[in-house]
């Protein structure tokens, strides 16, 4: 990629973080990485990353609750379709689980959201453009 398309990338992307409430940052290879928090029910926190990866995104959805063995079920959409779903647990030794997933990188700003549910009502979405 040329430098003044990167520039043009990078630029797009600080545009919709601003909108979004995320944040960048630079992956190895000079990929910029956007980050969001998740809104999450009480006790749970979790965080949404993508970059750009070889004409793909590549997404990472991290749930975080300080237990292990808690069953979630969590999904990933994009531009308001699910393109990826399963089931997951906590595992020590942090209580937390983390999956990450390569999707399509469609023309112009990929919407992500990213959602996690489990017994008992506990839920955590994020969201983030990229």
């Amino acid at each position: 990629m040329t430098s003044l398309a990167t520039t043009i990338r990078c630029s797009l992307l600080a545009a919709a973080l601003a909108v979004a409430g995320s944040s960048i940052a630079t992956a190895k290879g000079g990929n910029p990485v956007v980050r969001s928090n998740a809104s999450c029910s009480s006790g749970v926190t979790a965080k949404l990353k993508a970059k750009h990866d070889d004409s793909r995104l590549e997404v990472e959805w991290e749930i975080d609750q300080n237990r292990n063995g808690v069953r979630w079920t969590w999904s990933i959409a994009r531009d308001g379709v699910k393109v990826r779903s399963g089931v997951a647990r906590t595992v020590a030794p942090s209580g937390s689980f983390s999956i990450e997933r390569k999707i399509a990188d469609t023309a112009g700003l990929n919407r992500i959201v990213a959602r996690a549910t489990r017994s008992g009502g506990k839920t955590c979405v994020a969201r983030l453009s990229v």
